[in-house]
């Protein structure tokens, strides 16, 4: 009675079409290995790609020391170019991400929809709550291991090289994963499937796919550091402005839009000319609200931080790995905090 109580609840209607939803992707699996092996029914662009999951699997699990499980050793074909579309609804003159609660991972401050009218249904909603609202697509998704997770042909869309940070990114949920610490979990996947990937291709003699991938890293901590600049000074903006009446809320809301004008200035004067890999007029085009800097901030926290216990692990991603996680478990209400300690104070 208790079940079927919970399956009629919103939470539960959700988890029941996430349910119905992977268990048609898991219907239509087929085996990685024996579509790269066929060389007539399989293009050559596809088995190369395919190739490379495979790898970058087996490099994840012998050379990284990560949980891979059965994750990426089978494919499903999706009928639709588009998995999910993530919602993440910030109010508008505080920097407070809306969350939701499910089990086992906790509060996450971001929602996956495969109703995609239903997403934007959502985000209609909270638009006219007078929240700031992110929506975004998303390529692929972690079931955190528990259920055999195959390569999507949505992301069989990325290029070779975010192809293998992908599933190193992945993978690296299966290994570690703190509940209602989704930004910490995020940020170190991504710092992960970055250093890892690099790895992989090193260790495959190609050096020239290591230093892109090394490149590209480079350009997400300095956006990671442009955002949480942002963040901070809006922080320290809104804390200047107190109250709940109408007029601090304005005044609130004033100096946000100051702020935001300013750093579309800076992102493209100043921060573009530094990037290598992302263009002055992709930045041009970049949405700045709350919700967008807090969803950003979700892969971009502190990234430096996962960058220097990889120097103190002497670039090792394998020790750098396993030191991360050793510290976040023993501390896993504030793992950052337990980074910073071991790391001690900075030169």
């Amino acid at each position: 009675m208790l079940l079927v109580t919970f399956l009629l609840t919103p939470t539960g209607c959700y988890l029941s079409r996430a349910g119905w939803e992977e268990a048609r992707i898991l219907a239509r699996r087929r085996d990685i290995g024996a579509l790269v092996a066929d060389t007539t029914a399989t293009d050559a662009v596809t088995r190369q790609k395919l190739a490379v999951v495979l790898a970058a699997r087996r490099f994840a699990r012998d050379s990284l020391g990560l949980r891979v499980k059965e994750s990426f050793t089978q494919f499903s074909q999706l009928d639709r170019d588009t998995l999910v579309l993530v919602l993440s609804a910030a109010y508008r003159d505080r920097l407070r991400l809306h969350t939701w609660w499910f089990p086992i991972v906790g509060s996450v401050p971001y929602k996956g929809w495969f109703d995609f009218e239903e997403a934007k249904r959502q985000a209609r909603d909270f638009e006219q709550r007078g929240y700031d609202v992110h929506l975004r697509p998303a390529s692929a998704f972690s079931t955190l291991g528990f259920f055999n997770d195959p390569l999507l042909s949505t992301t069989l869309d990325l290029d070779s090289l975010e192809l293998a940070n992908t599933v190193i990114h992945e993978v690296t949920h299966n290994t570690y994963y703190a509940p209602g610490q989704a930004v910490f979990n995020e940020s170190f996947a991504n710092f992960v499937g970055s250093r890892g990937a690099a790895e992989f291709y090193r260790s495959r003699g190609d050096e020239g796919a290591a230093a892109e991938i090394d490149v590209r890293w480079e350009d997400e901590k300095l956006l990671g550091a442009f955002w949480t600049g942002l963040y901070h000074t809006l922080d320290s903006a809104f804390d200047a402005r107190p109250g709940d009446g109408a007029a601090a809320k304005a005044a609130r809301l004033a100096v946000r839009d100051s702020l935001f004008r300013d750093a579309r200035t800076r992102l493209v004067r100043d921060l573009a000319p530094r990037l290598r890999t992302v263009s002055a007029r992709a930045l041009e085009r970049v949405r700045i609200d709350n919700a967008a800097l807090m969803a950003r901030r979700i892969y971009l926290t502190e990234l430096e931080l996962f960058d220097e216990v990889w120097l103190r692990e002497g670039r090792s991603t394998r020790r750098a790995v396993r030191r991360v996680i050793e510290l976040a478990k023993a501390e896993p209400k504030d793992p950052y905090a337990a980074l910073r300690r071991w790391l001690g104070p900075s030169p």
